[in-house]
């Protein structure tokens, strides 16, 4: 765990800004305390430090991800689409053809 991320990571929540995370990302967000009251997922082998940081671990298929506020979860790879989707609708981006 680097100091300087972590407070980088604690910088964008006390900004409301967004951050996404996938997979083992969880412990950063964890690590930093800034999922308390948050509905997040997470790889399943992190479910204990998503719940023990005071967030909600929401249980949710491999390929689907979950937005709370400017949060954007995923529990992994296989949730890319569904994630980076939802974190661009966080960041107000729209793509027309």
């Amino acid at each position: 765990m680097n100091a300087d991320v972590i407070k980088i990571v604690q910088y964008f929540a006390c900004e409301n800004k967004p951050i996404a995370a996938v997979c083992h990302g969880a412990q950063l967000l964890a690590a930093a305390g800034v999922i308390r009251g948050k509905r997040a997922s997470a790889y399943p082998a992190c479910a204990a430090e998503v719940t023990l940081a005071g967030a909600q671990y929401a249980q949710i298929p491999v390929d689907q991800a979950v937005t709370d506020g400017v949060l954007v979860t995923a529990p992994a790879w296989p949730a890319h689409a569904a994630w980076l989707a939802q974190f661009l609708v966080v960041l107000g981006t729209r793509i027309a053809a």
